[in-house]
């Protein structure tokens, strides 16, 4: 149950005391103790900043907020910079959703720094080659396709875990003839990720546990070193609970279970841990996760690229207006620059 659910009078509540009521709806969608401190520390700080200028949260422009970006830098990590905008950009839109703000800030400031796609230089530095050894050394199809698609598409865990066997188009599948979204008609081997899914509603007749956090939806084209991958996983892949079927499931305790956020980051911990990539207490620079994969995917193929529309549109960054100012052709010059650039990993 939302705060909205429980006070009736959402957007009331929500004018009056803000933070609160976002903090208490954040824990309410099964954020933990320790994620619902940090959005705390930070808005608060935001606030202080704000009434230094007497202003409220409400009241805050995106100069206003820009300002604040400007004067965090210096003082903390660029990746810190980038946490901290993505706080308040979730914090605005949640408060305009429940009718409490009129406005969202931080979107034009979140697209004016930008800064989500330049390479952090505090995170750990990991060759091609040292990823290759990595992959080898996941020997279960499940796990292997978990972690090729996370490197091989840039997409979120939650994205992940919100895949359905209808957004994967894959010639010659094992696992028999598949309806596919009508979107994919033509589209040879591709994946589908759309920006609709979000946690604790139903989507596709099931409810979702994370979200997908893109601004558009996005098809990502699936090179034959993906697809042998996920060729593998989906013959011996288990009957699903689920009528949506999910292209990824459990073959452990919670046998043909959709894979939640949780699971993926146990499944990428088990193995980064063995690796000598995570320690517990480590932060991100240090530890590898589902969201280092995107920062391996960004880094590395924006560098072979030198084409950042192309990386943010696979990212789910960028607006369809954007797109079309490359090219009408847009989903072959996507497949075309993909398939060269895209590195190997066996």
């Amino acid at each position: 149950m939302s705060a909205e659910d429980a006070t009736g009078d959402g957007s009331s509540e929500a004018a009056e005391a803000p933070i609160e009521y976002f903090l208490d709806d954040i824990t309410y969608q099964g954020k933990t103790e320790r994620t619902r401190e940090a959005y705390e520390r930070v808005l608060k700080e935001f606030r202080d900043y704000l009434a230094s200028r007497d202003l409220a949260l409400a009241e805050a422009n995106h100069r206003d907020c820009m300002a604040y970006v400007h004067q965090l830098r210096g003082s903390v990590a660029s990746s810190t910079v980038a946490t901290y905008a993505s706080y308040l950009h979730r914090f605005y839109d949640y408060m305009v959703r429940v009718g409490a703000f009129e406005d969202n800030p931080m979107a034009l400031v979140l697209e004016e720094m930008d800064e989500s796609i330049n390479a952090d230089p505090a995170r750990r530095d990991i060759a091609v080659e040292e990823m290759r050894e990595f992959v080898a050394s996941l020997a279960h199809p499940l796990d292997r396709a978990v972690v090729v698609t996370f490197l091989k598409t840039g997409i979120r865990a939650g994205e992940l875990c919100n895949l359905d066997r209808r957004d994967l188009s894959l010639g010659h599948s094992p696992d028999g003839p598949v309806e596919t979204r009508a979107v994919l008609d033509g589209r040879r081997d591709s994946i589908y990720v759309p920006a609709e899914p979000t946690q604790g509603q139903a989507y596709n007749g099931e409810v979702r546990t994370g979200s997908n956090k893109r601004k558009r939806a996005t098809t990502i084209p699936v090179d034959d070193e993906l697809a042998a991958v996920l060729r593998r996983w989906l013959a011996i892949s288990p009957d699903t609970r689920s009528e949506a079927d999910p292209l990824f499931a459990s073959t452990t305790g919670d046998w043909g279970k959709r894979l939640t956020p949780d699971m993926v980051h146990h499944l990428v911990e088990t193995h980064a841990r063995a690796f000598g990539w995570y320690e517990t207490g480590g932060g991100p620079e240090e530890n590898v996760t589902p969201h280092y994969f995107r920062h391996f995917f960004t880094t590395h193929l924006r560098d072979r690229t030198g084409d950042r529309g192309i990386v943010k549109y696979l990212r789910g960054d960028v607006a369809q207006d954007v797109i079309d100012t490359y090219t009408h052709d847009w989903g072959d010059r996507v497949r075309d620059v993909y398939e060269t650039h895209i590195y190997r990993l066996a």
